[in-house]
């Protein structure tokens, strides 16, 4: 599971048009040195090191260490955005997009579990992005850390479309959207920091947390 930081090239200067390939070998081996030394032990000098480049030189592409973890994140969610832009080129109903949705974002955290725990688990989100939040009224979806909350912003946009398309919610949007996340996300949490734990089938639970929290935020319809 652990990437061999002794493939990441030593450092050269890159011909023009390159630094896109230095930014990636910045971004590998900083995720692979925040999971396995954590962190606040990891510093500029150590990432600089390993890539073989020097701390100044790592500064022209990130100011500082907080910047790169964005960076890592918003990859993290760049690829749920992209499963949610699948999701939107099929012919579904928004409760069926809804579902849908959730199933892919349990898929997407089991199947890249360490860029998860960097993102969601690890408890070291940068202040900026903290105090941003997930929803503000206006963002630059271009801005670096603003990539959750694009996403958070698609899944209340098919908590509108579900209440558009006749049903009724038990609480308003962004707070269905916010307990969907949570429950989802205790699901994967647990399966990800207990993998060997003697869970009942894993196809179970996920089918049986859709079913939860689906009828926990969207009312049932009454019956004639």
């Amino acid at each position: 599971m652990e990437r061999n930081l002794s493939t990441i090239a030593a450092g050269t200067r890159k011909r023009r048009g390159e630094g896109h390939t230095r930014r990636d070998e910045i971004l590998i081996a900083a995720k692979e040195l925040f999971l396995r030394e954590g962190y606040q032990a990891t510093t500029i000098r150590r990432i600089a090191e390993v890539v073989g480049v020097s701390a100044p030189a790592l500064y022209l592409y990130f100011k500082d260490k907080d910047a790169i973890l964005i960076a890592l994140c918003d990859q993290t969610f760049s690829g749920l955005i992209e499963l949610m832009d699948e999701l939107d080129r099929q012919a579904l109903t928004p409760m069926e997009r809804l579902r849908s949705c959730g199933a892919a974002y349990i898929r997407f955290a089991l199947e890249h579990p360490r860029e998860y725990w960097l993102t969601f688990m690890s408890g070291n989100t940068p202040a900026e992005v903290q105090k941003r939040g997930h929803k503000p009224e206006t963002f630059d979806p271009d801005e670096p850390g603003s990539k959750g909350a694009v996403a958070f912003s698609r899944l209340m946009g098919t908590f509108r479309d579900i209440e558009s398309s006749g049903f009724q919610l038990n609480y308003p949007v962004e707070t269905a959207a916010e307990l969907v996340w949570m429950s989802l996300h205790g699901l994967v949490a647990a399966l990800i920091n207990n993998p060997e734990f003697p869970w009942t089938k894993r196809d179970v639970l996920i089918d049986g947390m859709l079913d939860l929290t689906m009828r926990g935020v969207v009312k049932a319809p009454e019956k004639s």
